[in-house]
């Protein structure tokens, strides 16, 4: 019953978000600013969950095979490499060092 509960919670707080969203005045979306705050924000908050990802277990800072992961990706990505070549990239490095690490 609690599992449900928190669904319909959840889904009824994604509901106002969007519903928030819909009812803020054209203007203000198309100052310059805010246009800027749009674009950056998502970057923002996608490094951040990957470095937090990456680099803590709980509440330690760790550098494992997620870290060497990471590094496989990025020169993959310096390479110019596609996308899904990047991330099996970073799969096959991670699971490379974890199983020689043991």
């Amino acid at each position: 019953m609690t599992t449900w509960i928190a669904i319909a919670l959840t889904a009824f707080g994604a509901y106002v978000v969007k519903l928030l969203g819909l009812s803020v005045p054209a203007g203000l979306l198309e100052r310059p600013m805010v246009r800027r705050l749009a674009a950056l924000v998502p970057v923002a908050l996608l490094a951040a969950l990957t470095a937090v990802q990456t680099f803590s277990t709980g509440r330690h800072l760790v550098v494992d095979a997620r870290a060497a992961g990471l590094a496989a990706a990025l020169v993959a990505l310096l390479l110019r490499a596609p996308f899904l070549v990047i991330v099996g990239a970073a799969v096959v490095v991670t699971a490379l060092v974890r199983h020689v690490a043991g």
